[in-house]
């Protein structure tokens, strides 16, 4: 055995494929009593203790007792500058937007002030047991660099990228279409494939970018390979009306995009709870992605996410938490509101969908699947070990647990960050519970 190989001991759980597509037991593996074997940052093998440990001779096996070790869960949608604002008092999202987002993103432009917030968001992100997030930045340069700088020091695998913004917003948070495109191409040389880092293209939405900066959008998209698009789409109402008057020769808001070369792999559209068929179809048929962000939506009053149509026109979906106007860094707690989203739309949320969603199904929306997502031979060892005894309610709940499924359906409804007693991105240490 060599040096370099690492062996954890607890309860494993990974997904294998998503269970809409091959029936629930299909859909995952699970090792009452397995170990995970690292080597150098990937995974080489997980499977049942009884069959791994003879050939462990002189590696150290670290155990877990009373936990589940799980891949590290992914966040598709994000926003690192409010952090400082998320549990700001709700106003639908327009509104929202002018009063809180708007100020405190003013302050990004002190690179030293980004560097602070990165620092607390990571901690967090890592806290909750998030390893990868696709990331809003600010439309200030200084913003990705200070948040791939924090990432990179910790050796994450994480998406960001400048917002780019020439209208509808104030006077110190606009660009134009040549410097948003020049800053941004800066950005991808500097970024972009470093370590475990990817540049995403990121108009904030359709209403706060003029045609013309859509268009260079579209170009530089289109400039480099394996490049990521994140903006968002049909989240309100309201924003759908405003669409419909600043773009009147377009058929809908996705079409927006569509007609600037904003679609297609890597392409990740944030909420897209007013979609119709047409859309979904479209967005099914290039290969984009959606991210399902449950406690953002109800926070703003934006309406129900449906699922299973999504689902039906092949789109792929992963899990955002949205902060800040998402409640919670935590996985755990955007799989909570979506099942009770579900529940109200009279459609169930199986506990394995919900892992599905939070780590292979995520991973599959950002193209990422070979690489994270579970804990298939080679990927990244990035990976989280949750604490059944957390609290005393979990604890108890265990107890009386008489499947795998009622465990993980626990989890989801009563654990946070709490739950999280150690997070490894690359093979290493983290986070660490106090």
């Amino acid at each position: 055995m060599t040096q370099n190989l690492k062996a954890y001991r607890a309860a494993l759980l990974h997904s294998l494929a998503d269970p809409a597509e091959v029936g629930v037991d299909a859909s995952y593996e699970y090792f009452a009593d397995g170990i995970l074997l690292v080597e150098n940052g990937r995974v080489v093998e997980a499977g049942a203790a009884e069959a791994l440990l003879p050939r462990l001779k002189g590696v150290e096996v670290r155990e877990y007792r009373d936990a589940l070790i799980t891949p590290g869960f992914i966040d598709t949608h994000i926003h690192y500058p409010q952090t400082g604002m998320i549990a700001a008092y709700g106003e639908q999202l327009l509104d929202w937007l002018n009063t809180y987002t708007f100020p405190t993103e003013r302050q990004f432009a002190d690179k030293a002030h980004a560097a602070d917030v990165a620092g607390i968001f990571l901690k967090e992100l890592l806290r909750n047991g998030t390893t990868t997030a696709l990331v809003f930045g600010t439309v200030h340069k200084e913003s990705v660099d200070a948040f791939f700088e924090a990432a990179q020091a910790l050796d994450l695998r994480m998406i960001a990228g400048k917002v780019l913004m020439d209208r509808h917003a104030p006077d110190y948070l606009t660009d134009t279409p040549e410097s948003g495109y020049a800053d941004s191409k800066a950005l991808i040389e500097r970024w972009h494939g470093k370590g475990r880092l990817h540049y995403a293209v990121t108009p904030r939405f359709a209403p706060t970018s003029t045609p013309e900066q859509l268009e260079l959008a579209g170009k530089l998209f289109g400039e480099y390979p394996d490049l990521y698009m994140h903006t968002h789409l049909s989240e309100n109402r309201k924003e759908i009306e405003w669409v419909k008057e600043l773009f009147p020769a377009r058929k809908g808001y996705l079409d927006v995009y569509d007609h600037h070369g904003l679609i297609g792999p890597r392409a990740v559209f944030a909420h897209g709870v007013h979609l119709c068929d047409e859309e979904c179809a479209r967005l099914g048929e290039t290969g984009s992605a959606v991210a399902f962000c449950p406690t953002s939506n109800l926070f703003l009053g934006s309406g129900l996410f449906d699922l299973e149509k999504l689902q039906r026109h092949g789109v792929r979906v992963g899990l955002g938490t949205d902060v800040g106007a998402g409640t919670s860094f935590s996985q755990l707690q955007s799989l909570n509101e979506a099942y009770k989203v579900m529940q109200l739309q009279g459609k169930k949320l199986d506990p394995f969908k919900s892992l599905y969603l939070a780590t292979l199904g995520g991973a599959r929306s950002l193209y990422l699947d070979e690489r994270i997502g579970n804990f298939a031979a080679g990927k990244d060892a990035d990976f989280v070990v949750l604490d059944y005894n957390a609290t005393p309610l979990l604890s108890y709940r265990m107890q009386q647990a008489r499947s795998l499924e009622e465990r993980l359906f626990a989890l989801t409804i009563l654990g946070d960050d709490r739950v999280v007693q150690e997070t490894f991105a690359a093979g290493r240490s983290v986070h660490q519970r106090d």
